[in-house]
């Protein structure tokens, strides 16, 4: 059995708390390694070595900073594969979308190579008489990230590239149900140039969380999880005097006007709601057709798209749609919720509930479920599900579909599909949303723009990666200078008379 510990001071070191946590493979059931599970004295110590190395680090070149993020873009590239399968192996996600996994963290890092530029502080010249006035932006210290495991590197690389750029040491947390990943992430920083202590991780559960928020040398915590865990996180961290940023759950509708291409929509939708088993923050979980007609023509394209998907480990090929949720656990909430839609009176159109797949009984697997008829007071709106379900919720009008998204609890993503301009930008304009698309299913931004949710699914007023990561992980000083001045004449051969 395979055994899991931390990366400490560079290098992997085993647990001594006398915890672990089963990982699993999800196609298969089976425990495939034990992750070791911090105590708080664990992740004290690793803080505090972390504190030890930082002000070296912090007082490095920026770009020296920057090429070590440079040749860590290199290793990422030689080692995709790897990680890819190691990825897959625990996550259960098809190998493409564990590579897109990847590729999404490494382009946060290309971002992270320009920190030079977004370091640069403010100079005003003459502010007053004979007085100068600067900026710097100066880096937190130790700071932390706690992330999730339904993406496993690309998380992780959106939170340690901008802190570590900015001069911080980085404590990551990461998920235990999928912890290889992260610590290969470490390694490869390691060989990329990063000294010692500056990444550590440490693996754990909810005392591992708790020593972090507490721990008065982080100075602060990214989170990206459910909404009850991130609403915790951001109030005892912020009790506790850091700067915290928290990432909850999501809800997120696609709404089809009766002009948009009924094929695309339909794509889309099947795309955005089943990919990665539904695992996604991002994923779409809510189609608003508008007007009956658009419904039912919107319905009529998706089930022999649903009904054609492959599920399977992936192993079983790049042709897999999906594979398996993460845990058990997952599994019998998913259908859960499903019977709890049908009980409450929605129109399964798709059922999924029988899925079985031969050789892999006892996989994770969730067949996909397309619901019809859904309403607003149903379990399986009102929850993320986090699964591969959508629910049809029909709207008489653009005004009623557009109330949909807009009274949801969750803000993080939302869509459109429509082949109006004023309409797109009506939308755009005025949806309570942080993430937008028009005729694009899942907008998450790219690397040099911020990605972050409204309403219960953002806490914090700084978004994830982007120019906003870089005002997170540093805090700004400001320099006011005046300097004695006074005209150096030479010699004097004379007596000055008296003024």
């Amino acid at each position: 059995m395979k055994e899991l510990g931390h990366w400490i001071n560079g290098k992997r070191v085993a647990g001594t708390s006398g915890r672990s946590a089963d990982v699993y493979n999800p196609a298969t059931g089976e425990v495939q390694a034990k992750v070791a599970l911090a105590s708080k004295a664990e992740l004290d110590a690793a803080v505090a070595a972390a504190a030890a190395a930082q002000p070296k680090w912090g007082a490095t070149n920026p770009q020296r900073r920057a090429r070590v993020m440079m040749e860590f873009v290199r290793l990422l590239n030689r080692d995709m594969d790897k990680l890819a399968e190691a990825l897959s192996s625990e996550h259960g996600k098809t190998i493409p979308d564990a590579k897109g996994d990847i590729q999404r963290g490494l382009e946060v890092i290309e971002f992270c190579i320009g920190a030079p530029h977004l370091l640069k502080g403010e100079f005003t010249d003459s502010a007053g008489p004979g007085i100068d006035m600067y900026s710097m932006r100066q880096p937190l210290g130790v700071v932390a990230g706690i992330t999730p495991f339904n993406f496993p590197a690309m998380i992780p690389m959106w939170k340690m590239g901008p802190a570590l750029s900015c001069g911080n040491a980085f404590i990551l947390k990461p998920s235990e149900r999928d912890p290889s990943v992260p610590l290969m992430l470490a390694e490869l920083m390691q060989e990329a140039g990063l000294p010692d202590g500056i990444l550590q991780v440490v693996n754990g559960d909810k005392e591992a969380v708790d020593a972090i928020l507490d721990n008065e040398t982080v100075q602060g915590v990214g989170f990206v999880g459910s909404t009850p865990i991130a609403q915790y996180i951001y109030s005892r961290g912020c009790a506790n005097g850091k700067r915290v940023q928290c990432f909850g759950g999501a809800k997120n509708h696609m709404i089809v006007m009766p002009d948009a291409d009924m094929d695309q929509a339909a794509d889309a939708l099947v795309g955005a709601g089943y990919g990665a088993a539904g695992e996604r923050c991002m994923a779409i979980s809510v189609a608003v057709p508008v007007g009956d007609k658009t419904a039912d023509a919107l319905i009529e394209k998706l089930i022999p798209r649903i009904e054609k998907l492959k599920v399977g480990p992936y192993t079983a090929g790049d042709d897999v749609d999906y594979g398996p949720v993460v845990t058990k656990a997952a599994q019998q909430n998913i259908l859960r919720l499903v019977n709890s839609g049908v009980d409450q009176g929605a129109t399964l159109v798709v059922d999924g509930r029988d899925f079985k797949l031969q050789g892999y009984e006892d996989g994770f697997f969730v067949g996909p479920h397309l619901f019809d008829n859904v309403t607003r007071d149903m379990d399986i709106y009102k929850t993320e599900i986090f699964g591969p379900v959508l629910s049809t919720v029909r709207a008489k009008t653009y005004e009623e579909a557009l109330s949909y998204a807009m009274d949801h609890e969750y803000g993080n993503g939302t869509a459109i599909f429509t082949r109006d301009g004023d309409t797109a930008r009506d939308f755009a304009s005025r949806i309570n949303i942080g993430m937008v698309g028009i005729n694009v299913p899942i907008p998450v931004p790219l690397a040099y723009h911020t990605f972050g949710g409204w309403k219960k699914s953002g806490f914090g007023d700084l978004n994830q990666h982007g120019p906003d990561a870089f005002r997170f992980y540093t805090r700004t000083k400001t320099v006011t200078a005046r300097w004695p001045s006074g005209l150096k004449e030479g010699g004097e051969f004379h007596f000055k008379q008296m003024d």
